[in-house]
Order: structure tokens, then C-alpha cells, then sequence
């Protein structure tokens, strides 16, 4: 019996970025008509073998084959010429036009500003794969999701066979990720082939036909995905065996620690983020945030922290040694940290407001304190040992302590400024996706760390997008929807689906009061 050949083949495939080898002769197949994840650690290579098929990266050795034939893909268009499509998680999309002016875009030849003729088009493929998309809507009014089908269909329409989607479940709810998943399983049937990279283990189970496994840029294995299991991809991604099991004590000596009543923020260009937003958060618990993405997730925090302006409301802490109330209400970072309240936030942005790129670890280390100094010399023998402390205890992968934090790898970046934010011993702990983008064992390694915060007392907020997650790890998940509060669950009780719902449908407080039989903050006060 004769062979199948591979729609696309990878020969001993290198790609180097100065003494950084990304990948080290790396081959591997995909077969036409699967669904194949990619998955591996960060720096494993991933991201950066997908860019050479996708031609965004030239490869420094190997070679690459398009239905048994050799293909030098020297640029994005080469790709698509070759019938390769690439679906970022960051779209490129132009805001003030509509989906199929969006589509079209940059297309040369014939008929190409046809307008008519391409919304036919568009119609016609979305109807075909199942795509819930309106040709003539403006990308500024979609959701995530909806922005999401334009890439696909942008590359659909023209004409590639080979899909790589990056992380396209990572700011979808469970309803969108199951529409999503319907359609390419409607393209794999159509004959379709399609690559995933993605860290969700659950839904490379649901999802993949096989999982071809990468290690530190090599290549290791590829398995069928009814033959694996979730601890075995990430035995094999890891290198060893691994727990991943996330543990969620039983919350202790639990009172109130930061009040938020009525909460209202206003961005600059006077959309409104934050609206009304109630609730507790308490000491010994972990207070988890669901939401779509800019649902009021940061502004809220930023607000709490200080660092975001708000139009009305209160925010009270709750001083754990005196019971006293002190009003956070209208302080700055400084103000707070002077009040004696120890809050640490580790927000979303992790260079531009986290951390300074260009200093190395000992002097990130020292931003928090670096005003408490008594002359014109910074004293740097206590922010050496913490960055130390830090980088060992939390296994963080740098050349040396001197090395600018910019040239860390997006993962242990976060582990600097989460080790930074928990050696502080805080009172209030808020995190915004401190897990993004971090592989199974830094992502497990971060819950645990959370998860010691709050054994230690402190009332511990977190932000996240993986519903799992936040299921397996919070005491209480408040879900938020077009800044308002929908709904707040019970971590032990919750259901993702109820979850997906309440991100995206936002019901009237009253029915949730008389849902639910209390106030909508969930909180008992």
C-alpha cells in the first residue's frame, strides 16, 4: 500500500536567534484533513516553528514540504501562495470597516473592490463552515469572537488549505470556544488541515485529531490523541512526572479585608469600564474575576490600586491588626503604601507597568521601596539577596541576575514580578492574568504560590481567562459583563457554563437578587 503523503513535512528544521536556539533540527508531519496541537513549555519553540511555515521567520537550516514538494517560504505571501494561513491571538484588523472590506483587504486582481460581489462570497463561506457572521458589520461593534471568524474567513477566502490558529481559545467563552470547535471540525471534514497551539490540555482532548509534543526547541513525539492522556502530554512536555492537580484549602479565620461599594470608573475617552461594581474581598479566600475581554477587568484593579481615576464609589480596607477602616478612595500608589496597607497587584501589563525592561532584576526588585532610601545612594545588598531568593525559588530561567528583565522570556518575566509582589507579605494580593501565556509547570507554580498567599491570610484577588482554573482554584468567582456585575458563584459549586453565560448575557440586578435570595455582590454584609 502506498504511502500517504504529508500535506506539510518539516526536515531537520534549526532556527537560531543569536546563541538562542528557538529550534534544533526538528521534523515533523502534518496529515491533510487533521487537527493537530502543537504543544510545549514556554521556549519550546512553538510559536516560532508555526512563523517559519507561516513565513514570518526564515529557517537557518532544513526543509519544509507542501504536498511532497519543497517550498522556500520566504514571506507571509509565499505562505498564502503555498495555501498556508495564519490566525494570530492579537488580531490585525481595521477597526472602522466592516467584516468583508476587512476580508478583501490587500487582495489584488480583478473585481477585487467589488464590494457585492465579495459579501457574497463571504456569506457563502460562512454558511458553509457554520460561521455566525454579518458581512457589513463594523469591527468596532464585535465581539472577540466575531473578530475572531474574520481572520478565519479572511483566509479562507483566499483559498489556504493549512490553518495555524495561536491560542484561539484564550479570550473566548465555553459557548464561543464550542461554536468555534463545530466549525473546524466542519473544515476538517471539508478536507481542511488545521494546526493548533494552545495550552489548554482539556481542549486538545476535545478538540485534536493527534499532538505532536516540543521540548526545549526539539521536536519529541507525536501521539494520537485517543491513545493520550492529559498527564502524559504534560509528562512529556515537562520531562518528567508532574501533579496537576490544583489544590484549594479550605479558607481559615476568614474576615473582611477591602471593601468596594458602588464602584464607578470612566476611561479617557469617556467610555464607562466600571459601573456599579460591588463586592468583599475577604482574608484567607481566593476572589476570582471572569469576564470577556475589557469588560472592566483592569480598571477595576487599577482603581483599587491606586493607579486609576474614579468617578464615585468607596474603597475600604480593613486594617487586620485594629479593625480600622481606612478610605482608599482617591490615593495614589504612594498614598496607600503610606497608610501602612500592604497591597501588592500584579497587573496585566507586565513590562509597561509591572516591571522597567531596560533595569535587571535586583533593581526591579527595589521600585517598591526605593523612596525609603536616606541619601543620594540606592543601598542594592537586600534587593540582590531578594532577586536571588526569587529566581531560585521560583525557577526563573536568566543568564544572571544583571541580565535586563526585557530579554527574559515572557514566563519568567512573570515570575519576577510575582515573586517581587508576594516577598512584600501583602495584606491584599491582586493578580491579572499572572498565569497568560506561562506553561503547565510555571502556571501551576503561580496557583501554588496564590494559593500560599491566602493559607498566610491574605485576601487574595485573582483575574483569569481559564474558566478551569478559576473554578478549580477560587473559594468565589465574581463575573463581570460590560463593567457591571452579573452574577457571583461558588467556586466549589460552579458550572463553566453557567459562567460562559453570565460573562455575555448581563440580567437586571433585581432578577439576580431574587435569584439568588442576596445581594448581588454575593458577600453576606
Amino acid at each position: 500500500m502506498e504511502k500517504e503523503v504529508p500535506v506539510l513535512e518539516l526536515r531537520h528544521v534549526t532556527k537560531t536567534f543569536g546563541k538562542v536556539v528557538a529550534n534544533r533540527d526538528v521534523s515533523m508531519s502534518v496529515r491533510k484533513g487533521e487537527i493537530l496541537s502543537v504543544l510545549g513549555e514556554n521556549g519550546s519553540g512553538k510559536t516560532t516553528l508555526m512563523n517559519m511555515i507561516a513565513g514570518i521567520y526564515y529557517p537557518d537550516e532544513g526543509q519544509i514540504f507542501i504536498n511532497g514538494r519543497e517550498v522556500s517560504i520566504t514571506s507571509p505571501k509565499v505562505a498564502f501562495d503555498n495555501g498556508i494561513g495564519m490566525i494570530h491571538q492579537h488580531f490585525k484588523l481595521v477597526d472602522v470597516f466592516n467584516a468583508t472590506e476587512n476580508i478583501i483587504l490587500g487582495l489584488k486582481g480583478k473585481g477585487r473592490y467589488n464590494l457585492k460581489a465579495a459579501e457574497k462570497k463571504v456569506s457563502e463561506i460562512t454558511a458553509k463552515y457554520g460561521f455566525d457572521l454579518d458581512p457589513k458589520k463594523k469591527i468596532y461593534n464585535m465581539s472577540v469572537s466575531e473578530k475572531q471568524t474574520v481572520e478565519i474567513v479572511k483566509v479562507l477566502y483566499r483559498g489556504a488549505e493549512i490553518f495555524i490558529l495561536d491560542e484561539p481559545t484564550a479570550v473566548l467563552t465555553p459557548q464561543e470556544t464550542e461554536k468555534l470547535f463545530a466549525v473546524l471540525r466542519k473544515m476538517r471534514d471539508d478536507g481542511k488541515t488545521i494546526i493548533i497551539i494552545t495550552h489548554k490540555l482539556r481542549e486538545v482532548m476535545e478538540i485534536s485529531d493527534r499532538v505532536t509534543i516540543l521540548r526545549k526547541g526539539e521536536y519529541i513525539d507525536t501521539v494520537n490523541t485517543k491513545d493520550a492522556t492529559e498527564k502524559l502530554l504534560t509528562d512529556m512536555m515537562v520531562g518528567q512526572s508532574t501533579d496537576l492537580n490544583i489544590d484549594r484549602p479550605e479558607p481559615k479565620n476568614v474576615c473582611d479585608r477591602l471593601i468596594v461599594k458602588d464602584l464607578n470608573v470612566t476611561s479617557s475617552d469617556g467610555v464607562k469600564k466600571v459601573d456599579g461594581v460591588s463586592f468583599v474581598a475577604k482574608s484567607g479566600e481566593i476572589l476570582g474575576i471572569a469576564g470577556i475581554a475589557n469588560s472592566g477587568q483592569r480598571e477595576l484593579l487599577e482603581a483599587i490600586a491606586g493607579l486609576q481615576k474614579i468617578d464615585s464609589g468607596e474603597i475600604i480596607y480593613v486594617d487586620p491588626k485594629t479593625n480600622e477602616e481606612i478610605d482608599l478612595r482617591d490615593k495614589n500608589v504612594e498614598q496607600i503604601r503610606n497608610l501602612g496597607v500592604r497591597l501588592s497587584f500584579v497587573p496585566e501589563d507586565r513590562l509597561g507597568m509591572g516591571l522597567v525592561g531596560d533595569m535587571n532584576i535586583p533593581y526591579n526588585m527595589m521600585l517598591r521601596s526605593y523612596n525609603k532610601g536616606k541619601s543620594e545612594f540606592l543601598h542594592t545588598s537586600e534587593p540582590k539577596k531578594l532577586a536571588k531568593d526569587v529566581v531560585e525559588q521560583l525557577n526563573v530561567v536568566t543568564p544572571g541576575l544583571d541580565t535586563p528583565v526585557r530579554e527574559l522570556s515572557g514566563g519568567n518575566v512573570q515570575k519576577v514580578l510575582v515573586g517581587r509582589e508576594i516577598a512584600s507579605s501583602p495584606t491584599v494580593m491582586m493578580a491579572a492574568y499572572p498565569a497568560r501565556g506561562l506553561d503547565i509547570n510555571s502556571s501551576y507554580l503561580i496557583y501554588d504560590l496564590l494559593n500560599k498567599q491566602k493559607k498566610s491570610g491574605a485576601a487574595v484577588i485573582f483575574v483569569g481567562e481559564d474558566l478551569d482554573v478559576l473554578i478549580a482554584l477560587c473559594d468565589r468567582i465574581l463575573v463581570l459583563c460590560g463593567g457591571k456585575i452579573s452574577g457571583v458563584v461558588d467556586g466549589r459549586k460552579a458550572d463553566k457554563n453557567e459562567i460562559g453565560l453570565l460573562m455575555t448575557n448581563l440580567p437586571e440586578k433585581e432578577k439576580i437578587e431574587s435569584d439568588s435570595g442576596k445581594d448581588v455582590s454575593g458577600n453576606g454584609r
